[in-house]
């Protein structure tokens, strides 16, 4: 029919109106916050690239896990700074590593948390990689199959540790294979992991190499990280890792990337997890620092944006505003 008969602008007319027919909804069960973890002492130590993201010692845990409860999130994701860094990133397996400790306290804090334990190693290595590293000539290869075994051991002892759900980040081929297995041999058979399975080599990074002292010591993660430029080869990525046993399929980043969001959840029935990553944070957050923007109205777009492109999940620095501002709805 046409115009008058057909009057689009009828349901919108009220708030009522418009609340009643919303076809996506964000719920702060939707939402992941991510949280760093730094050795020592009494430390709350702003991040400098991300305003109102901290750096936390292990006995400051409990001051953010009761703000995240009294806003009503109800999972994190853990990423660890070592007190050591080496070639193979002992620091990401050992049993009294600094994720492992964190996810013990959290247990004890709030039983019910669900904690998402980032699985990988480049907060870990000295050289920066995801991966262990051999030198060919005057070239880095960063090895895929013995980073594997590497990855098997920090999942398990994550596992040990108590951590609720695997996400696995470090995009070795054949890693959710091994990781599956590895958790499977240790008695961990119903530990899902939720697998980065599309991860870009991404520029909207870079707040968070700060945060978790993960930059690359030489060269990048190209070779091991997807081109921007790639669609298909997402999708290929994707199968693989379902075929390989993931149980959650992540996108990351997010805004760039949500084309991705959609072709995966049309694909798969898996539960899609996007990533709202460290710099559309802090760009986000620099603007309304300027006064440029109104950031609770930015923050909530953006998350609905992803909601609707087919995210069951979200990861976002935002997590504890988000699930407040929900609250005053």
């Amino acid at each position: 029919m046409a115009y008058p008969i057909t009057r689009h602008r009828r349901l919108r007319r009220t708030s009522a109106l418009r609340s009643m027919i919303r076809e996506t909804r964000l719920h702060a069960d939707d939402l992941i916050a991510p949280i760093y973890i730094i050795y020592g002492q009494n430390v709350k130590a702003e991040i400098s690239t991300m305003p109102g993201v901290y750096q936390y010692s292990v006995d400051r845990l409990h001051e953010e896990v009761a703000e995240l409860q009294e806003a009503g999130v109800n999972a994190v994701l853990l990423f660890g700074i070592p007190e050591h860094k080496d070639s193979v990133g002992t620091g990401a397996f050992i049993d009294d590593g600094i994720v492992q400790q964190a996810t013990r306290r959290i247990k004890e804090l709030a039983p019910n948390m669900l904690v998402v334990a980032d699985t990988c190693l480049c907060e870990y290595t000295d050289h920066g990689h995801c991966g262990v590293v051999h030198r060919q000539g005057d070239e880095a290869i960063v090895d895929n199959d013995e980073s594997l075994d590497l990855l098997v051991k920090t999942a398990v002892s994550q596992a040990k540790a108590g951590a609720d759900i695997i996400a696995p980040s470090n995009m070795m081929d054949g890693f959710v294979a091994a990781i599956r297995q590895g958790l499977d041999e240790a008695g961990f058979e119903d530990i899902p992991i939720m697998s980065y399975s599309v991860k870009y080599a991404s520029a909207y990074y870079g707040p968070f190499r700060v945060a978790a002292q993960s930059a690359p010591q030489f060269g990048d993660r190209k070779t091991y990280q997807m081109d921007p430029a790639n669609g298909r080869e997402a999708l290929r990525e994707a199968q693989t890792d379902v075929e390989e046993g993931a149980d959650m399929l992540m996108v990351k980043p997010g805004l760039a990337y949500l084309d991705l969001v959609r072709q995966i959840r049309d694909r798969f029935d898996l539960p899609v997890v996007v990533y709202n990553v460290s710099a559309e944070y802090a760009m986000v957050k620099a603007a309304a620092m300027q006064g440029w923007i109104d950031e609770r109205a930015i923050v909530m777009e953006t998350l609905i944006g992803m909601k609707r492109a087919g995210a069951d999940v979200i990861i976002t620095y935002h997590a504890k505003d988000a699930a407040r501002w929900l609250k005053e709805q």
